[in-house]
């Protein structure tokens, strides 16, 4: 497989893995040509790369950057701005995981707690039931909070290793 081949068939499925992890298919798109140019690249390259609008890329641009996914480099006697993206694979999983956490997981929480306050008679069964039901939902909740706050700060090699020893 010739090199442009391969580098076409990486954009297009980390496009759409992407959309499995929160993020729509240009932005999964940009990061992965971010992530595969050995230098910084500018948003006229991704245009032509990706054959994608100027809007398109300035907006999916700013949304990886808010991730933390992608920097804008500024090269000394250049006009345009360049962008990056972050090459450690681990770090970008770690981000990932943990803005998806703030968005997702976090809102969550936040909702059963008040979901679980429900005015009633705890005494009567579609009250119980509820509350129950929200209360077990929100201490699986609390568990993968603590479980990604365990990833999100911990080094490759030991989570590699921890989750090495729950498959065997």
């Amino acid at each position: 497989m010739k090199l442009s081949e391969a580098k076409q068939q990486f954009i297009s499925n980390w496009g759409a893995f992407g959309t499995h992890w929160g993020i729509n298919r240009t932005m999964a798109q940009i990061h992965a040509l971010l992530l595969i140019s050995p230098d910084p690249i500018t948003q006229d390259d991704m245009m032509e790369e990706l054959n994608i609008s100027r809007g398109n890329v300035n907006m999916n641009i700013r949304e990886l950057i808010n991730w933390g996914l992608a920097e804008r480099i500024i090269l000394p006697g250049e006009r345009k701005e360049f962008f990056s993206a972050e090459k450690d694979i681990w770090l970008v999983v770690k981000r990932i995981v943990k803005e998806r956490k703030k968005r997702e997981l976090d809102p969550m929480l936040q909702l059963l707690d008040k979901l679980e306050a429900v005015e009633g008679d705890k005494k009567d069964k579609h009250v119980k039931t509820f509350v129950e039901t929200v209360g077990n939902i929100k201490k699986l909740g609390k568990q993968a909070d603590k479980t990604l706050d365990t990833m999100i700060k911990a080094e490759e090699n030991w989570f590699i290793s921890n989750m090495l020893k729950i498959f065997k």
